[in-house]
């Protein structure tokens, strides 16, 4: 499932490492896949826990695109600031992945550095994108759903990659659990586990 027409071979490539693409990552992939815009040849990305932006850090770096420094927000700044400077003498793009929104760098010539980088976010997942992770996740566990799980769990799902993830693992530990098929009634009761029974009786 894609939402942005991307080169049949990136595509590929992407779904190779279980990357689902959609409204909440595209512009992010996109960007990605062609550094040579990047100002000072330098991109950061954030994004929400579980959201895929370490995988997307390795693919980016599996292509021989540039290098990538995965929780940078939490890498000494002045060894930053000398990774930075080796980049640029490099001529190589870098990509820093970050989990803090408001990542507060002290040292002035690394804040002013990073600040005239290239930010790249990654969102919150549309309804697609949900339908399309649940699949993922389910395919990586070798789970069948059931005809009529998508059209039931998506609406009910919370937008959130953790809570996406979370539910497809209780579905799976209750049917092994349980000895019996994912079924609605597996499916409402992980989504009980995951959004608590008030939020899963509103829709």
């Amino acid at each position: 499932m894609s939402q942005i027409i991307l080169p049949l071979s990136l595509r590929r490539e992407l779904e190779q490492i279980r990357i689902v693409v959609g409204n909440a990552n595209c512009a992010a992939v996109d960007a990605l896949a062609d550094p040579s815009p990047w100002p000072f040849r330098t991109a950061i990305l954030l994004g929400p826990p579980r959201s895929g932006k370490t995988l997307l850090g390795r693919w980016f770096e599996a292509q021989g695109k540039g290098a990538v420094i995965d929780h940078a927000d939490a890498m000494d700044e002045t060894q930053l600031f000398h990774r930075w400077n080796r980049a640029q003498e490099e001529n190589s793009p870098l990509l820093l992945i970050a989990d803090r929104e408001g990542w507060d760098i002290g040292l002035p010539d690394l804040r002013s550095r990073l600040g005239a980088a290239l930010h790249l976010s990654i969102g919150a997942p549309d309804d697609e994108m949900i339908a399309g992770l649940i699949e993922s996740h389910a395919e990586q566990r070798g789970l069948a759903l059931g005809e009529g799980a998508l059209t039931y769990l998506v609406p009910r799902t919370l937008r959130s990659f953790v809570a996406i993830e979370r539910l497809v693992e209780e579905i799976d530990r209750l049917s092994l659990e349980r000895k019996v098929p994912a079924t609605q009634a597996v499916w409402r009761a992980a989504l009980e586990a995951v959004t608590g029974p008030e939020q899963a009786r509103l829709l």
